[in-house]
């Protein structure tokens, strides 16, 4: 636990007011319809509009009933096959469809094909960001991995200039924008437009530099295990919208609670970002100190109890609900990864990430998918083989993917399409590996011996992009070094010691160089469409504060990384992202439609 104090970093800007600004424009356009009114919302919009305008709120200004609506890709039909009932039944009524963060012209096409167009009004709610904590803001668009990357669908490149736009207006400009990748580029364009569309403000940025990096350069961190304790929180339980449900086995009682996982939650700010091996001991501690605090009680005289109950009972009492809570939920972790022999899973995804023992990867992988363990788990295990052995060999592959599907069903197929389309599980096209050598020891000796042969052979004949990055960028630590997950010396502590986030690697090399210089052929095996560009001056302190916007998802092991850079380096990073994601998430957007 020894990462926890800043070293002389400056602060971060008051994000509260985003919050303000997207309540008041929502009252702004429920008030358009004076009088009662009963509002319907697409049920992906309850989190974040609870976190902006709670009922209470909304009944304020006149919303009598709500209603949550599941049935997204047919909502606006929903809504005019309402409107059209209430046509043919002579009732009278004003409708509204309240678009956010922006309204589509097929929406309005949809209208007006229906034959509602005169009779319903449509407006904008510019809800684009979403502060989750004090350096987390959220654009709360899940969809927009699977749209962008492999759609092909950039409607929401325009969401997230605007959203930039929405930062600098209301915190200052930027002096400095870097960025990798090719939705990147297009978003930085986009707010490049929007800027000089629009009205530009002279006022001292709170932050200066920008970093925009694509989901799709960085495919291996979010298929890692998570095991800093917001990330595990995250794969077990689920966060949502900076919230999670802790059930039964986590609260010792028959109700579930929700619970908001922010700096505001003393007990969990000081262990989210902490290797969860470490997690236990600060709660044992954490409880020993609190019991401490207690015990002050005994022997006070009236005036000293009266004192302690106004000023210390109610704080204590609240930090002793959350440290059952976050002991609750380390149980119940604990548990589950024990079960699933967590410890064997990570010594097969650190292997992989090291390039060894990949036969056994394979087999473990197999024992993994046939044992039905986990659809998800054996579909993430394929891809980082996949990716980290740049592509599977011929038989390797169509004997892996005809398990998965005889174990998981062929509805899957379409979604080893897709896998195969954003070059997440690939075979090996002929001659990408093989050796003149290697075919005449196929001759000589069995499969088998072939299949164990071919893993040394591969290396040599091509190395794949992941590996020859990983060395150049020092990615993996050498194997064998004790690395002290108590006091960690890397950004390879969010994934014990195995392996530096390549997506937050490419964030301090780039940082400490001011841009790409150096880098060429880093940004060769990425493919390019790296940029940096001077926007700007900016006073020194703001020059400490980079946002980083991830397009496509961002993952809390990454965030817990930029948080140690930051404390390294003596600035600091906020996040904001599309939506925070893991492999699960990720790989479920992945998932054909019909499976």
């Amino acid at each position: 636990m020894a990462h926890t104090e800043w070293k002389d970093a400056p602060g971060l800007p008051d994000f509260s007011l985003l919050k303000r600004l997207a309540r008041d424009q929502l009252i702004f356009l429920l008030e358009q319809l004076p009088g009662k009114k009963d509002l319907f919302i697409d049920a992906d919009l309850m989190s974040p509009l609870d976190r902006i305008a709670n009922v209470t709120i909304l009944k304020q200004h006149e919303v009598d009933k709500l209603y949550k609506v599941e049935l997204k890709p047919i909502f606006v039909l929903m809504f005019t096959d309402l409107v059209n009932a209430d046509k043919v039944a002579g009732r009278f009524r004003r409708y509204k469809i309240i678009f956010t963060p922006q309204k589509f012209y097929a929406c309005e096409t949809v209208l007006e094909e229906q034959g509602v167009y005169g009779d319903v009004t449509t407006d904008e709610w510019n809800f684009y960001i979403l502060p989750l904590d004090d350096d987390i803001l959220s654009l709360e668009l899940p969809e927009f991995f699977r749209d962008n990357f492999l759609e092909g669908d950039q409607r929401w490149v325009t969401t997230a200039g605007s959203a930039l736009r929405l930062l600098q207006s209301v915190y200052g400009s930027f002096s400095k924008v870097y960025g990798i990748g090719r939705c990147a580029k297009m978003v930085y364009e986009s707010w490049r437009e929007l800027m000089e569309d629009g009205e530009q403000r002279t006022r001292q940025p709170e932050f200066a530099k920008v970093f925009l990096v694509d989901r799709d350069v960085d495919f291996v961190t979010p298929l890692c295990s998570q095991v800093v304790y917001e990330g595990l929180v995250d794969d077990l339980f689920r966060i949502k919208c900076g919230s999670v449900e802790f059930g039964p086995d986590v609260t010792s009682s028959d109700k579930s609670i929700k619970v908001m996982l922010n700096s505001q939650d003393k007990v969990f700010s000081e262990i989210r970002n902490e290797h969860f091996s470490n997690v236990f001991g600060f709660l044992s501690q954490k409880a020993k100190n609190l019991q401490t605090a207690y015990d002050k009680r005994r022997g006070m005289d009236i005036q000293q109890m009266k004192a302690f109950v106004a000023d210390e009972l109610k704080g204590l009492k609240q930090e002793h609900r959350l440290l059952s809570l976050h002991i609750g939920a380390s149980e119940s972790m604990m548990k589950k990864k024990t079960k699933q022999d967590f410890q064997e899973l990570l010594k097969t995804e650190h292997s992989l990430l090291e390039g060894f023992e990949i036969r056994e990867c394979i087999t473990y992988i197999e024992e993994h998918i046939n044992r039905q363990v986990s659809m998800i788990d054996s579909l993430r295990l394929l891809c980082l083989l996949s990716i980290t052995e740049n592509g599977l060999l011929s038989k390797d592959y169509r004997s892996l993917k005809a398990q998965y599907l005889q174990s998981y069903g062929i509805e899957h197929l379409l979604t080893f399409a897709n896998l195969r389309q954003l070059g997440l599980l690939e075979e090996q096209q002929a001659g990408e590996t093989l050796t003149v050598m290697e075919s005449k020891v196929g001759k000589l000796v069995n499969d088998k011996t072939v299949g164990k042969l071919t893993d040394a052979f591969s290396s040599l004949a091509k190395k794949s992009n992941f590996r020859a990055l990983s060395k150049r960028l020092a990615l993996v630590p050498k194997s064998g070094e004790e690395y002290d997950l108590r006091v960690p010396r890397d950004m390879a502590y969010v994934f014990s010691g195995a392996y530096i986030p390549l997506s937050c690697k490419l964030i301090e090399q780039v940082l400490e160089r001011d841009g790409w210089t150096g880098m060429e052929e880093v940004t060769r095996m990425l493919n390019g469409q790296e940029f940096a560009v001077t926007e700007a001056r900016s006073k020194t302190d703001a020059q400490r504060i980079v946002l980083v916007m991830f397009l496509g998802g961002c993952t809390f092991s990454e965030i817990s990384a930029l948080r140690f850079l930051g404390k390294e380096r003596g600035c600091r990073f906020i996040v904001v992202t599309t939506a925070i994601t893991n492999s699960s998430r990720l790989l479920e957007a992945l998932l054909d439609n019909s499976a």
